[in-house]
């Protein structure tokens, strides 16, 4: 069991290890980008990585201030889901009603690696490998794909 403060470095560590790493990875445009804190430019769009004791995850939040608009970016993110499908290849969860870890309703559509714990080293190659390929493959789509979504900015 980790004290408050090692818990929090260990998890510091990771995200720096992970950053570190990814730092190196162009992205579908040839640019160098922030992996951890990724812009999708479009406002109430954004693409999450999240690494737990018990899991790691890549996902796509929907949550813009405005119901209204939230209601339509899921839509439109319905009408592309074979495309996205193609992009990422797994089976992704898509959950219209969710909500974030502050109980703030949003969607999301994401995939989950069970059985990693951030607190164990000899899970972060996994991890890391788990989360550079889902979202980079996320960055592939929204390349190609973000004009559709620019009428919500």
């Amino acid at each position: 069991m980790y004290s408050k403060e090692e818990a929090y470095q260990k998890k510091k560590d990771f995200w720096i290890s992970y950053g570190s790493y990814m730092k190196l990875q162009k992205n579908a445009e040839g640019e160098s980008i922030n992996w951890i804190n990724y812009k999708t430019g479009v406002k109430g769009i954004y693409f999450r990585s999240n690494v737990d004791r018990k899991f790691a995850e890549v996902y796509v939040q929907i949550d813009h201030p405005d119901p209204d608009f939230n209601h339509l970016i899921w839509e439109q993110f319905e009408e592309y889901e074979i495309v996205l499908k193609s992009y990422v290849g797994d089976e992704w969860v898509w959950t219209k009603d969710d909500y974030d870890e502050d109980g703030k309703a949003i969607s999301t559509i994401k995939i989950r690696l069970e059985n990693v714990s951030i607190f164990r080293d000899s899970d972060w190659p996994t991890i890391i490998s788990f989360l550079k390929e889902r979202m980079m493959n996320l960055d592939e789509f929204w390349v190609d794909h973000k004009e559709s979504f620019e009428i919500f900015k």
